[in-house]
């Protein structure tokens, strides 16, 4: 991570004043992305230039260009307007790990393990330099002007710059000359650890000595203090260490180093700011060093600062009492257990010793001796507890055990499927697929048990199932399976209807012939005279042919009428009515 390092300039471009405040933010997948620090957000992204992790990125410092480096060897010049590659272009033979932008803007210095100088217009190599035996982790101007000002300045012929590597306890610092013979460093600085971090004060005048910082592995920082005047063979050792410690007391009697993280040199190229203590909630202090010391040691109490308590030793191993009626449990099946034996004493432990002559004890005797007895382990049901559940499926997933995974997949309470879903781990989770589908296909009985599973299957583990590219292939035999069970589902909710029909009906009619029958037999009837005169009118009309036996047949009516009135009345019991009320009733 990199932002513009310099200061805005009121003749600067307003174009140019507006990108001071962005990020630029390098990332593994090869991807850039600009990152303003004023408004909070991601202002874009650059795509398209790496393929793999991006190592160092570099602002320019007169236009709105981005130069960055990756692992694919790679060098790229971007547009930060447009968001596009200007240009592209390999840097080394192996990956490209730091750059460094010359002070007038046309050069450039990129780093592997050897170092370039490249022509930013030509885009071609300006000279080579040895390097370092490892990575370069740090590239950075020392000079801006030439220590010789006699000869005319052409950018970048007299200056030097600083190298830094991993796991490499010298800085390198190299010198640009007008030809093309030497390639080795002209001096270095020598630290006791890997540098972690580096900065610098530029020299500018040719009398100027060049301040360096150098923040090592260790937690110690290193200040150096040299004039460039050549080359010089001898490494050369820090003016000034510094260390920062705890103060030491309230109970501790021994002070504890403090790391540093990081150091930069103020403006006034004197005071320091330090930033020590945990990286998570780091404190940065202004400190000013005029002392000529080679040895400084700073008393710090961060725990009065930080929330976060660093003084836990770890390496603290408490041996738990054991009694005689604890119950250990030996890995394996959950439920195993075996006999605790109590620490032995130094006689017992010799007469363990095996004498030459004796034979060794079997594989067989020593697990007899763990007593590991599955029968014994017995549960409500004869099922493991909850706990168990998921360890016992991912042991029958993996060795296809069909008793171990009958018994778990045969249960039917919800909380025990969901719990056992929940703490299985990720990798059991499509062998259980093709097991729920391979189940599916058989007993219509065990299919029904086995969408319970399915259900809190694809509830619990959608998120990682959605992350796999073969997902659609590995589920196809269930997709199959569920489509073949849905189209057969309307004819059969027809058929249930139709048979819940007459199964209805069925029942309704044997409720009906339950019923006690009841008598339907009228207890009175009533005649009308209207009902007897057009009876006769139908007769009429009937016997218009038969005139002669008209009086016959009034006859014969009138005595079956008397007849019907008799008998009407012996069944009524109404037979000693007087004749007014008769008259009334009829």
């Amino acid at each position: 991570q990199d932002g513009p390092q310099r200061k805005k300039r009121k003749s600067e471009v307003a174009e140019v004043d507006k990108q001071l405040d962005i990020l630029a933010i390098g990332t593994a997948v090869g991807s850039i992305l600009l990152y303003s620090t004023v408004k909070g957000e991601l202002q874009s992204k650059l795509d398209g230039g790496h393929d793999n992790r991006v190592n160092c990125v570099r602002w320019h410092q007169d236009n709105c260009c981005l130069y960055s480096c990756s692992e694919d060897k790679h060098i790229v010049e971007w547009n930060t307007q447009t968001c596009k590659v200007k240009c592209k272009w390999k840097g080394d033979n192996n990956s490209v790990t730091s750059l460094c932008i010359s002070p007038d803007g046309k050069m450039l210095l990129s780093a592997g393990r050897t170092i370039k100088l490249w022509d930013l217009e030509t885009k071609e190599v300006y000279r080579h330099f040895t390097g370092h035996a490892t990575s370069v982790s740090s590239l950075m101007f020392t000079t801006v002007k030439p220590m010789n000002e006699n000869k005319p300045f052409d950018g970048i012929t007299g200056l030097y710059f600083l190298s830094g590597a991993i796991h490499d306890r010298l800085l390198s610092v190299w010198y640009i000359r007008s030809d093309r013979k030497e390639k080795n460093a002209v001096m270095s600085f020598t630290v006791t650890d890997e540098p972690t971090f580096i900065d610098l004060t530029v020299s500018e005048v040719k009398e100027e000595p060049v301040k360096l910082a150098v923040v090592c592995r260790d937690g110690q920082l290193h200040l150096f203090e040299h004039i460039l005047n050549g080359y010089c063979k001898k490494p050369l050792t820090s003016n000034c260490t510094i260390q920062i410690a705890t103060p030491g007391n309230d109970g501790d009697s021994t002070p504890k180093p403090v790391p540093i993280l990081a150091a930069a040199f103020c403006t006034d190229k004197q005071s320091l700011l330090l930033v020590y203590g945990n990286t998570l909630q780091p404190i940065i202090e202004k400190v000013s060093l005029n002392t000529t010391e080679s040895h400084v040691c700073l008393i710090r109490d961060i725990q009065k600062v930080l929330s976060l308590k660093t003084d836990v030793a770890l390496t603290k191993v408490k041996t738990p009492v054991v009694n005689s009626d604890t119950k250990v449990l030996v890995p394996g099946i959950p439920g195993h257990s075996t006999a605790v034996k109590t620490p032995s004493s130094g006689k017992e432990k010799k007469k363990n010793k095996r004498k030459p002559g004796e034979t060794e004890e079997s594989i067989e005797e020593r697990l007899e001796a763990l007593d590991i007895d599955v029968s014994k382990v017995k549960t409500p049901g004869g099922l493991p507890q909850t706990d168990s559940f998921a360890v016992l499926l991912v042991q029958g997933l993996e060795s296809n055990d069909a008793e171990i995974l009958n018994r778990v997949l045969n249960t039917r309470k919800e909380n025990v499927i969901k719990n056992t879903v929940a703490r299985m781990p990720i990798h059991a989770v499509i062998p259980l697929l093709h097991e729920l589908t391979k189940r599916l296909q058989g007993n219509p009985y065990s299919a029904s048990l086995m969408v319970r599973w399915l259900k809190s299957v694809f509830t619990l583990h959608a998120s990682y199932l959605s992350t796999l590219p073969d997902l659609i292939p590995q589920l196809g035999m269930l997709y199959q399976l569920m489509e073949s069970r849905v189209k057969t589902l309307q004819k059969l909710s027809r058929l249930h209807g139709r048979l819940f029909i007459l199964v209805t009906q069925v029942a309704a009619s044997e409720a009906v012939q339950d019923v006690t029958e009841v008598n339907q037999t009228a207890k009175l009837v009533y005649e009308d005279e209207s009902s007897e005169e057009e009876g006769s009118d139908d007769e009429m009309i009937a016997d218009k042919d038969s005139d002669e036996n008209w009086d016959e047949d009034e006859e014969k009516e009138e005595q079956s009428d008397e007849q019907d009135m008799t008998v009407e009345k012996e069944i009524n019991g109404d037979s000693d009515l007087e004749p007014e009320n008769e008259s009334e009733e009829e």
